[in-house]
């Protein structure tokens, strides 16, 4: 399993994307409490839960990990880990899912500078207040000091998305070889 840990703007969702496209990886689609948005389909972008349901799951330890924010939950189940299977968290849930001990996790840190992602945010749309506060929330909460295991700490700012995906293909497979 390779877990992305990043900043907002750090590249991983469209990384994921390229890696699911063109190196047959497989996202981890994840469990939310929250309400489906406009153009999401249940199953694809998160599977939609009812609190009720997935307190009930946690309960049942269905989940590797949950992760509450924003006043949601998030959950990964067990049975959705795997080889070639993809899965962006936040430190706690690479915390959790490290101490879980699960094999073949392969752990990505995506560093990048906040002037570059504070670009990335606007050129995607986001509003300037918001930008502001998504980089000065991140400093503490994607701390490096803040996550128990990293494999691989790769600083983004001068490669393309593609050159990335490459990147952490092959050090991916490398890995996955020495624990063979």
């Amino acid at each position: 399993m390779l877990v992305f840990i990043g900043a907002s703007a750090s590249g991983k969702t469209e990384i994921v994307k390229i890696l699911i496209r063109d190196y047959g990886f497989n996202k981890i689609i994840t469990h939310t409490t929250r309400k489906k948005r406009k153009n999401e389909i249940d199953g694809i972008d998160y599977h939609f839960l009812s609190l009720t349901e997935f307190l009930s799951r946690k309960d049942e330890n269905y989940f590797i990990e949950t992760e509450k924010y924003d006043g949601n939950y998030y959950g990964t189940a067990f049975k959705d880990t795997g080889i070639n299977n993809v899965l962006i968290v936040d430190p706690n849930g690479a915390n959790s899912i490290y101490e879980k001990g699960i094999k073949n996790a392969v752990y990505i840190y995506l560093e990048t500078s906040e002037s570059v992602r504070e670009s990335r945010m606007e050129f995607r749309g986001d509003a300037s207040l918001d930008i502001h506060q998504r980089v000065i929330n991140d400093r503490n909460h994607f701390s490096i000091k803040s996550i128990n295991h990293i494999d691989h700490i790769i600083i983004t700012d001068s490669y393309s998305l593609e050159e990335l995906a490459d990147m952490i293909n092959k050090i991916y497979k490398e890995d996955l070889k020495e624990e063979e």
